[in-house]
């Protein structure tokens, strides 16, 4: 089988660790003209660019947040490569504390949704433009989660309902750049042991894969990890997903008991 991204060019936010970091590893080795890792950790990023190799794959700083700087990591990456087929919208945070509706806390959930909701509408807002502007039939995926179905915890509530958000975004958007020829969709994954997950659970990325294993309906020959996500963030992302759009990628092997999925606090 050829590589699947042959002379493509993909943006992965949240590069620099975790799903993001596994999915610009295997982006490079299936043949991406260009892999452009976005996150706010600096240091860490640079190094996964830099082990990748200079001729594939680049780093730039970029705090989703802030629309500008998404704006400017679209349009750097088309000066540099002279295009982009595929963004990934996988930057996000969890929620730091429980939220339970009657403490709820605002400010914390005004936090979340900057990174979780906002910076994902600038990422398919300015993606989707430069697609259009240059007539590129290209992929957008975005990161939901399990937790935007009926799988949801009841003391994560501003997480919950981002991934909710970012759900309805993709629908939504899949229909306004559909006529274009671009596609949109998102991958939820189940609970993973990634680094961002055992900062939340105080536990190691072995103690949390025992914790949460058993709430998987599916027993695998191993627990859920990032790269089985990687995986499916490439299906979307080539040419063998065409004519699929707007559509919410389960990969959680039937993950049931959420509700094992809470921070330490």
């Amino acid at each position: 089988m050829g590589k699947r991204l042959e002379n493509k060019v993909a943006i992965i936010t949240g590069g620099a660790s975790g799903i993001g970091e596994v999915t610009a590893r295997l982006f490079a080795e299936q043949g991406a003209l260009g892999v452009v890792i976005a996150d706010i950790q600096e240091e860490k990023g640079q190094k996964v660019a830099a082990s990748i190799g200079s001729q594939q794959c680049i780093f730039i700083k970029c705090d989703v947040t802030d629309e500008e700087q998404v704006k400017s990591l679209v349009e750097s990456t088309v000066n540099i490569y002279g295009r982009l087929d595929i963004m990934f919208s996988n930057a996000g945070v969890l929620s730091q504390d429980k939220q339970y509706i009657l403490d709820f806390n605002m400010k914390a959930c005004e936090k979340l949704f900057s990174v979780n909701v906002h910076g994902t509408i600038a990422c398919v807002k300015h993606a989707g433009r430069v697609m259009v502007e240059s007539d590129t039939k290209g992929s957008i995926i975005c990161t939901t989660s399990v937790a935007a179905s009926a799988k949801a915890p009841p003391a994560l509530i501003d997480y919950v309902m981002s991934k909710h958000a970012i759900l309805g975004l993709v629908r939504c958007a899949s229909k306004d750049l559909g006529e274009y020829g671009i596609r949109v969709n998102s991958v939820a994954p189940g609970p993973v042991a990634t680094p961002m997950a055992c900062i939340a659970y105080g536990k190691s990325v072995e103690e949390v894969e025992k914790h949460l294993e058993s709430g998987f309906i599916f027993k695998g020959k191993e627990n859920l990890k990032a790269k089985h996500v990687a995986d499916a963030v490439l299906f979307l992302a080539s040419d063998d997903s065409m004519f699929i759009t707007g559509h919410n990628l389960g990969v959680d092997g039937g993950y049931v008991p959420f509700i094992k999925w809470l921070p330490k606090n």
